[in-house]
This record gives C-alpha cells, sequence and structure tokens, in this order.
C-alpha cells in the first residue's frame, strides 16, 4: 500500500472511531436526560407517557394517604390550577409534608397516575426548588374559569 493511502485509511479509521465514539455518548446523554412539567403541561398532555420526566408543585392538603404497615403512599401535586396524583412506595424526605413545596420523578401511566420513583422536598422554610416556583407562577398568572 502505497504511503497516501495508508494516510486516507488512518483518517477515514479515526474519523469512523470518533463518530461512534460521539453516537454512544449522545446515545448515554439522551437516556440520563429527564425533563420537568408542571402538573397543568402533564394535564394538557404535554408530558410523555411512559418515559422518565419530574413534576414539581405543592402538596395538596388533605391529599396524603399512606397505606397500613407498607411504604406505599398516595398524595395529589398542584400548580394551584391543575392537580397530578402520585403514587410512591418508599421512605419519604423528613421535610415532606401536606403544603409544602416537592418535585417528583417518574413515569405517568396510561390512567393519567404518576408512579414516582424518586421525591425531592425543600430542605428548609425559604427554599423551592426554583422549577416549582416558576410553576406556581405561571399557573397563578393564568385565568382561571369562574362559575357564577
Amino acid at each position: 500500500m502505497k504511503p497516501r493511502n495508508k494516510r486516507i485509511a488512518i483518517i477515514f479509521a479515526g474519523l469512523a472511531v470518533i463518530g461512534i465514539a460521539a453516537a454512544l455518548v449522545l446515545n448515554a446523554f439522551q437516556s440520563n436526560l429527564v425533563f420537568f412539567f408542571t402538573p397543568s403541561q402533564v394535564s394538557a398532555g404535554e408530558a410523555p407517557l411512559e418515559r422518565t420526566f419530574r413534576v414539581g408543585g405543592m402538596v395538596e392538603r388533605g391529599s396524603l394517604k399512606r397505606q397500613s404497615g407498607q411504604l406505599d403512599v398516595q398524595f395529589v401535586i398542584t400548580d394551584t390550577a391543575k392537580t397530578i396524583p402520585v403514587i410512591y412506595s418508599g421512605i419519604l424526605p423528613d421535610l415532606f409534608s401536606e403544603g409544602k413545596g416537592v418535585v417528583v420523578q417518574g413515569r405517568l401511566d396510561s390512567t393519567g397516575l404518576f408512579r414516582a420513583e424518586e421525591v425531592l422536598a425543600k430542605h428548609d422554610e425559604n427554599y423551592m426548588p426554583p422549577e416549582a416556583q416558576h410553576a406556581l407562577d405561571e399557573a397563578q398568572k393564568k385565568p382561571t374559569l369562574r362559575k357564577p
């Protein structure tokens, strides 16, 4: 093989290796990418079914239900405009309570129930996740229909 042909072959092999590496990195990035949605966006059908994403808002007062002797918990997240029912099996964070900000990560099933895999609660009285605070602000800006 001539030296010129060897150089061309090495260049093509290098480009192939770089292309494969880039494809693997992009695939890993996409599979670990988790989007954030508000309850209003989820109710509007903007969130994907059977794919992991996050929902943030406030835990609706009076919605927390625990299964006796089990780790299963049901509650409702709201952005003051729409609500999303959530089920979670596991230990809740110490600061989790009704009326407080929360972000949950999981999947929405075909019935509209959000099956949480992880629950994140605020860490002190003054903090709310930025996504959740923005969601609440946006929901309060939207006009609500009131019945006379």
